[in-house]
């Protein structure tokens, strides 16, 4: 039995595995790239022994922690830094290192889930508005201009109080405002990036429109919303840490870091209570800063030359 395949059908599917395999060793070189360029960055490295290191206190909280975060000890209340208490106690007599511990584990996942979930919905609509254009992008960039028209800490303090105030609907209110940014950012990304050349070179060996869209064009445009997305990641905890410090967060007996500054402000003589948790946020936040900023100037030509 002879075989039925063509020559055009022989010669097309040897350029996509052409196209596929040079895809690969594009993205394996840019990898290796970034990693190199990281390494020479040293406050890169610092910001990221940080997470690290936070990390890993924050997982094995239930191990190091020397006591139970929730137990009040009221004859051991408010007592200044100590070899018994490294962090001193709060009004209750909690002991604040345990508390610091086991916040990592509320708002480190509670920033991490602001970010995925808000770039995903952001990428999607920005992606669809910047790449079909017309009445699709008219109404959805009009959409995400009324979320944007609101301060945003103003309008997630609105959904939070109208929710209630708890740690998933901070989330959530975080959530909701902070969308738009990732669908303007992408949208624009996807404009610039559907005109080059290997967009239309996708077309013309035959991909469909919505292979063009999730498989050539947004690979293209990802780099910076990764680099947006780990800035972003610092920037959530401190508006999770606000919602939490206006009462619209954590509940009071959860050890949350925005929460435990809001107790420290109500014992301002004791200001272990609040500075402890501030201190656990500014290392996170500059470390992530510290971090998303290696990453631009390691995707970015323009900026590696300079590192």
């Amino acid at each position: 039995m002879q075989s039925t395949t063509t020559p055009s059908s022989t010669g097309y599917a040897a350029v996509v595995n052409l196209a596929a395999a040079n895809s690969i060793r594009s993205q394996r070189s840019r990898l290796s790239t970034v990693i190199y360029f990281l390494k020479r960055n040293h406050l890169a490295l610092v910001g990221l022994l940080v997470v690290l290191f936070i990390l890993l206190i924050t997982v094995t909280a239930p191990l190091l922690a020397p006591f139970d975060p929730l137990k009040q000890m009221i004859p051991d209340r408010l007592q200044p830094p100590s070899p018994h208490h490294l962090f001193g106690t709060d009004q209750l007599g909690r002991d604040i290192l345990s508390r610091v511990m086991y916040g990592g584990r509320i708002s480190l996942p509670a920033a991490l889930a602001v970010v995925v979930f808000a770039g995903l919905v952001g990428t999607v609509v920005g992606a669809i508005a910047g790449f079909l254009g017309g009445m699709v992008e008219e109404i959805f960039m009009r959409l995400t201009d009324i979320f944007m028209a609101f301060p945003t800490i103003i309008l997630a303090m609105a959904i939070a109080a109208a929710l209630g105030p708890n740690v998933s609907n901070a989330i959530i209110a975080t959530i909701v405002v902070w969308w738009p940014n990732y669908a303007r950012i992408v949208r624009s990304l996807v404009l610039s990036v559907k005109e080059n050349e290997y967009v239309q070179a996708s077309r013309a060996l035959g991909a469909t429109e919505v292979r063009v869209l999730w498989r050539v064009v947004l690979p293209n445009s990802f780099p910076p919303v990764l680099v947006m997305a780990t800035l972003d990641l610092g920037n959530a905890i401190l508006v999770l840490a606000g919602l939490s410090f206006l009462g619209l967060g954590a509940k009071p007996e959860q050890p949350e870091w925005g929460r435990m500054i809001a107790d420290g402000i109500k014992n301002f003589d004791q200001w272990w209570i609040s500075a402890f948790p501030g201190l656990a946020i500014f290392l996170i936040v500059m470390a992530f800063n510290f971090v998303g900023d290696g990453l631009r100037d390691a995707l970015d030509p323009r900026l590696r030359r300079q590192i």
